[in-house]
């Protein structure tokens, strides 16, 4: 049975300050150096998490969301010194509106492959805990939205199979026919959505969820390796927020493209990069820890047994 993943295995407040950080930093830091190790430590830990998933996912949604920001951006934005070419509305088709087009496509492309690792580490009894005491109604309503898609999903899957019992198959038959059929699942489908959400809403009420003074019992307890993985993240948030400040990390795309390099550069683009792969990383040294002790487990079996027997 596979072994649960490392990070997502550590407290909420570690999980949550971790994505936000690489979201916010994801967003702001257009530099291309930057954007790559975003993408770079994204779809590692997405593969680490989902493997096949992750393939699929990045193929089917964020792929063709990516170009289609690459390639509607040059049609609208016309700023830029070089020109390439003149479309035929008259506007110019600039080099620097291109390489920004491309630079906001990874943008995008980055924030959606860290939203889906983040629904998939950050579950919705971790948003209760984070959110529970602060913003009660908002953690209810953020847990159950990241339910409801899985949800609502399976439960589709059921009510199109009863339907199909019936003789009511979307596949089959002629417009109207499906036509019935689809909107049969859709009306059942939005009854179960409202009763789920009513009767979700009545148990927490009468838990006394969201009442002042209520306690709650929870497993989350900062551990040595949460305060490390925490002192990690700030000093890298700390690095990376000067070195944004000081410009060290900006690159200009307009009029003309410009950015600059040095060592100090190349070290915060490292540093982001480390940032990035924080949650492999953990996997990695969880799986050398594992591979340690099965490997000292064998030795001391075979040692055991090559033992004589005494009398």
């Amino acid at each position: 049975m596979e072994r649960q993943d490392a990070f997502s295995s550590c407290h909420p407040a570690v999980n949550f300050i971790f994505f936000a950080l690489v979201l916010l930093f994801s967003m702001c830091l257009m530099h291309p150096a930057c954007l790559a190790a975003s993408m770079a430590g994204g779809c590692a830990y997405a593969a680490c998490l989902r493997r096949r998933e992750a393939g699929r996912f990045g193929l089917v949604f964020v792929l063709p969301t990516a170009l289609a920001a690459a390639l509607l951006n040059p049609l609208f934005n016309h700023e830029g010194a070089t020109i390439l070419a003149w479309l035929p509305w008259g506007n110019p088709l600039t080099l620097e509106s291109v390489i920004y087009g491309l630079a906001a496509a990874a943008m995008l492309a980055c924030v959606l492959i860290w939203f889906s690792c983040f629904h998939e580490v950050v579950q919705s009894d971790k948003l209760v805990w984070l959110f529970g005491r602060l913003l009660p109604s908002l953690s209810l309503v953020l847990s159950m939205a990241l339910r409801f898609v899985p949800r609502f999903t399976g439960q589709m899957k059921k009510t199109a199979e009863v339907q199909r019992l019936q003789g009511l198959d979307v596949g089959r038959g002629g417009v109207w026919q499906r036509s019935r059929a689809a909107f049969a699942i859709l009306s059942a489908m939005l009854t179960w959505s409202f009763e789920n959400a009513v009767e979700t809403a009545d148990s927490m009420r009468s838990r006394g969820y969201g009442l002042k003074g209520r306690t709650s019992f929870s497993i989350y307890r900062m551990s040595r390796r949460d305060w490390v993985l925490l002192c990690w993240m700030l000093f890298c948030a700390a690095c990376l927020l000067w070195g944004w400040t000081a410009g060290l990390l900006s690159f200009r795309y307009f009029p003309t493209v410009k950015g600059g390099a040095s060592p100090c550069s190349l070290c915060l683009v490292l540093l982001y990069l480390a940032l990035c792969l924080t949650p492999v990383l953990c996997r990695g040294v969880q799986s050398a820890v594992w591979a340690r002790r099965a490997a000292r487990g064998c030795a001391a079996r075979s040692g055991t047994e090559g033992e004589p027997w005494t009398v």
